[in-house]
């Protein structure tokens, strides 16, 4: 499968000259007909220009499709980047013969730039040209939104709903500038998932909205949160698997639940400089809430992931990351756990083998997972180490 195989949509990128790479930076992504829609943005108060559009444009929960670009932001760009948004989605919509406020403009790269419009613009008109359905065509427009990601990231889910089969794929770019905290309205994360169960648009607004915050904002790079973090989800309907019932609803989230984890895995797994993905998992927590908060804390403490990157079992890091947070964790009450070996419980060390821990953290997933023996709240949270590599890409990004 690939992210065209959902029914109901068409796809292309095209190298239009915005990146000095020469790689794919425009892309067009269009339902046959039209498809009930909902978004998520991030809720930084810087937030870019096509994030303003685009939430005024996905309001009514429809949409023909979505147009972006890589290599520029179009973020602080003040009047005229709302003006070259608004534009990309005027072309759009003239080439594909739909009002313009049917287009959810996306753009992800370097800040403060204004766009080079005229490369935007035959980008544009490019894709346009060359629309279809093939996995070439996804592979093309997927490539179209990547920055320093190393690989594509896609995920998909097939099911039934009565007699009918039901689609659901995504993909999705992030590598770093990734800390996402996305609501839906009433080095970016983006992503772009796909549908063809017939289904409203204030269900559909809902579910993804508890999917992101299961998901998608619970992956952390480095803990800044983009200035263009979208999450877009769209339904062809062209199944003819209408999703209204508890069962048939519980089978879609499920599905959407676990394509949308998979990405979110994905971001952790790719980002800059990683050499391996960790998962951090607290359970017994007073709450839900606290559980988040705590296990954010540890994927997001700089001391934490160096650790990690040089299979050092610091419990110490961890423990220490969970109690400065703004949340209840007594100290005494809990138990770490490094790779399934006990290194710590009950307010103070339990004695481990720590070459041999040393050695299990050298795998490509290491998992550290905290007992807090306060309650039932739980919470996953996935980032990644923190490498020299790191620091170099994100020292040259701008230069």
């Amino acid at each position: 499968m690939h992210l065209l195989s959902t029914k109901g949509f068409i796809a292309q990128g095209v190298a239009a000259g915005i990146k000095q790479s020469g790689k794919n930076d425009v892309g067009l992504l269009v339902a046959e007909y039209f498809a009930t829609a909902a978004a998520a943005f991030t809720t930084n108060k810087v937030f870019a220009a096509p994030i303003a559009v685009g939430r005024q444009h996905v309001r009514n929960g429809v949409l023909k499709g979505v147009v972006l670009n890589s290599g520029n932001a179009n973020a602080c760009t003040g009047k005229q980047g709302l003006s070259d948004a608004r534009r990309m989605c005027a072309l759009a919509g003239q080439l594909c013969f739909a009002p313009a406020h049917l287009f959810l403009p996306s753009s992800t790269g370097i800040i403060g730039h204004p766009l080079p419009m005229n490369e935007v613009c035959a980008g544009i008109r490019a894709a346009a040209s060359d629309l279809g359905n093939s996995q070439e065509h996804a592979h093309h427009f997927t490539d179209a939104i990547l920055t320093t990601d190393t690989v594509r990231k896609f995920a998909c889910a097939r099911f039934k709903i009565n007699d009918k089969i039901v689609h659901l794929t995504g993909i999705c770019k992030g590598a770093g500038m990734i800390g996402p905290r996305m609501l839906v309205p009433q080095a970016t994360m983006l992503a772009y998932l796909l549908t063809d169960a017939d289904i409203a648009a204030p269900l559909l607004r809902r579910l993804l909205s508890q999917a992101v915050d299961l998901s998608f904002n619970n992956v952390t790079i480095d803990n800044h949160m983009s200035t263009n973090d979208t999450a877009v989800l769209l339904a062809s309907g062209m199944s003819r698997a209408s999703i209204k019932s508890k069962p048939q609803i519980q089978k879609f989230t499920d599905a959407l639940v676990d394509v949308t984890t998979d990405l979110a895995r994905q971001i952790a797994a790719d980002g800059e400089g990683a050499t391996k993905i960790l998962t951090v998992r607290v359970r017994g927590a007073r709450s839900a809430s606290d559980a988040r908060t705590i296990a954010r804390a540890i994927a997001d403490s700089p001391l934490v992931k160096c650790a990690i990157h040089g299979n050092d079992p610091n419990w110490g890091r961890i423990v220490s990351a969970a109690g400065m947070c703004n949340a209840y964790f007594n100290p005494d009450r809990a138990t770490l756990t490094l790779q399934r070996t006990v290194v710590y419980r009950h307010g103070q060390p339990v004695s481990f083998n720590a070459s041999k821990v040393s050695q299990s953290l050298k795998s490509k997933e290491v998992i550290a997972e905290l007992d807090c023996g306060s309650g039932q709240g739980e919470s996953t949270v996935w980032t990644c180490d923190f490498s020299k590599e790191y620091v170099t890409i994100n020292a040259d990004y701008h230069t």
